[in-house]
């Protein structure tokens, strides 16, 4: 069920929530992921990790970050 499952976190993901306001903690860890999780939940309790791809799809886009 998606709704076990957490968005994976990676450089381009963490700094893409962070600059949408997603994730204040500065560090990629284990703290950071449920940091984003808490508030992807709040968006979609049932699929949280539906966001993974839009988060990393627009840290790949140079311009963005």
């Amino acid at each position: 069920s998606p709704s076990i499952l957490s968005c994976p976190l990676d450089v381009h993901s963490g700094n893409v929530a962070r600059k949408l306001g997603l994730l204040i903690r500065k560090q990629n860890d284990a703290k950071a992921v449920t940091e984003l999780d808490t508030v992807l939940r709040s968006f979609d309790f049932k699929d949280p990790v539906k966001y993974d791809f839009a988060l990393f799809g627009l840290g790949a886009i140079d311009k963005f970050i």
